[in-house]
């Protein structure tokens, strides 16, 4: 009798082990290494990608159509004016027939329920490629980026500054799973997960003042005050995060060889200065290229299991 594995889905940075995690990043250095060099690898020849956006992205769009592109495979674009899902149809039974047809399903969404209950019912590999919960696969690229400049993270410390969002929970997830210190500096109001803080312990201090947080650190990382679908939160965002700015002046505080990180798309003047964004210690441009990478490595992992040695 043929047993079926059930398939490995990435829904959250800790659906992967910290060696699976390093390995992950190892190779995603490999394939951008390879892919510069013009070597042709296509590993997912006639696979196929379901690509689900309720929520628009430029950079998560085109980083898995390339990489799927790039691997000799093929990537379906599904807006919701172009699945049942926008109409209605139980999530449940999209992911039974979606996954009936597809090799891997990429979902970005709003609320981390959609890809949790998607991933139960479907047959193949869910990535969660962005959820208003937690945004793991941007965490994959930057912990790749910092590997590629810095060497290994553990034990460094980080500092989020601004809104406790889902970049900053995949941030208290990382911590665990590379083993770094993480400081988040926010307003009243604006914090993370209570569950996720405490899962962190001793890994992760809760600041107010930004420039206490960023004092000393290797690693200062932000993201846009106002995410989407607060628009009309803005101008109270704004005025609640006067001050946390991470300018020249702030970076400073940090070390000498400190980097800076951010998600893009940036709102110069806002959550981050352009003499810093644009500056030596930014590796922004980097960091959104090995979204490309770093998915690249997330698909093989994913569909043909890990195939490098670990990093650090």
């Amino acid at each position: 009798m043929t047993v079926t594995r059930p398939p490995r889905h990435f829904l959250r940075l800790t659906d992967l082990t910290p060696t699976e995690a390093r390995t992950l990043l190892g190779r995603a250095s490999e394939l951008k290494r390879m892919q510069r060099a013009g070597e042709p690898y296509a590993p997912l020849t006639h696979k196929v990608m379901g690509m689900i956006f309720e929520k628009a992205s430029t950079r998560t769009r085109v980083s898995f159509e390339a990489g799927m592109a790039q691997f000799g495979g093929h990537a379906i674009f599904l807006s919701p004016r172009d699945t049942q899902l926008g109409r209605g149809e139980p999530i449940a039974d999209s992911a039974r027939v979606l996954s009936r047809m597809v090799d891997v399903i990429m979902i970005r969404t709003f609320a981390h329920a959609v890809v949790e209950e998607f991933a139960a019912h479907s047959r193949v590999p869910v990535i969660n490629a962005l959820t208003d919960y937690l945004h793991p696969c941007q965490l994959l690229a930057d912990m790749q980026t910092w590997f590629e400049h810095r060497g290994d993270i553990r034990g460094r410390t980080v500092v989020w500054v601004g809104d406790g969002n889902n970049m900053c929970q995949s941030y208290l997830e990382a911590a665990g799973l590379f083993d770094f210190q993480l400081r988040i500096a926010c307003p009243e109001g604006f914090d993370p997960d209570p569950g996720l803080l405490a899962a962190a312990g001793e890994r992760c201090v809760l600041l107010r003042d930004p420039r206490e947080a960023v004092t000393g650190a290797d690693l200062v990382v932000t993201d846009v005050w106002t995410s989407m679908g607060q628009e009309a939160e803005q101008e109270a965002r704004l005025r609640a995060f006067a001050g946390y700015i991470v300018d020249e002046a702030m970076m400073a505080l940090a070390q000498p060889n400190a980097l800076f990180m951010h998600c893009l798309p940036a709102h110069r003047g806002e959550e981050v200065s352009a003499g810093v964004i644009d500056g030596p210690q930014s590796v922004v441009w980097d960091e959104a290229e090995n979204r490309l990478h770093s998915q690249k490595a997330l698909l093989e992992f994913l569909l043909l299991g890990p195939v490098s040695k670990a990093v650090g």
